[in-house]
């Protein structure tokens, strides 16, 4: 079964350091069984209909992560059961998750979103957007009590200019370590750096990715 070698092979290639999040997004049912049968259980979606139909149907214990741009209207369709939001780019929109979390009896885990590519058509905050949130969230922790920050997320460039991903990846893992370096020597806290792709992930994990999100590579092409 070709899922099944590739799968093996990735997951020895990731080797215990670091998160695999299988892209699922368009993907059927079946193909997400046939991972989850392998013992795959973090699945990633970019589209709040298509999880919630998703999470309706397929086993209780997935842990859906939303790696997608989420509008504020949209939270509270997913806060009753998503794992880990991928993509905050805006204090306005943790201010919602925290709210349908609270409304839901939950802390809901969030990874800010950094712009690193020169695209447009990427969403993520910039180095001092990221800097007036962190502080914001500092000052005012009692606002923020149903949501826990677990790390940073990016996307790099649509490139296959290798030294251009590493100066992306390697600008993320520079603010990663500058508002979480500390806290990782903690035994009991565990924070994560979202990066890397089906195309760039090995790159990541060298610039110091712990989770990658796949799809492609597991699924084939998707349809949209």
């Amino acid at each position: 079964m070709i899922m099944q070698s590739v799968y093996k092979d990735i997951l020895d290639e990731l080797g215990p350091g670091v998160r695999l999040v299988a892209v699922s997004k368009t993907k059927p049912d079946e193909d997400i069984r046939a991972l989850y049968d392998l013992g795959q259980r973090d699945f990633g979606e970019n589209y709040v209909q298509e999880l919630v139909d998703k999470q309706s149907r397929l086993p209780a214990d997935i842990r859906w992560h939303f790696i997608g741009h989420l509008q504020s209207n949209k939270v509270k369709y997913i806060a009753q059961f998503v794992h880990l939001i991928h993509g905050v780019d805006s204090l306005r929109l943790l201010k919602e998750i925290d709210k349908q979390a609270a409304r839901c009896n939950r802390v809901i885990p969030c990874l800010l979103q950094v712009h690193i590519a020169r695209e447009e058509t990427k969403f993520g905050l910039d180095a001092t957007e990221l800097g007036e949130i962190m502080q914001a969230l500092k000052a005012t922790p009692k606002e923020f009590t149903h949501i826990r920050i677990r790390g940073l997320m990016g996307m790099a460039s649509f490139t296959e200019d290798s030294e251009k991903l590493k100066e992306e990846f390697r600008g993320l893992k520079a603010l990663f370590d500058e508002y979480f370096g500390a806290a990782q020597a903690s035994p009991d806290q565990e924070f994560l750096l979202s990066m890397g792709m089906s195309g760039d992930y090995r790159t990541a994990i060298a610039q110091g990715s712990n989770m990658v999100r796949i799809g492609s590579l597991l699924f084939g092409k998707r349809e949209g």
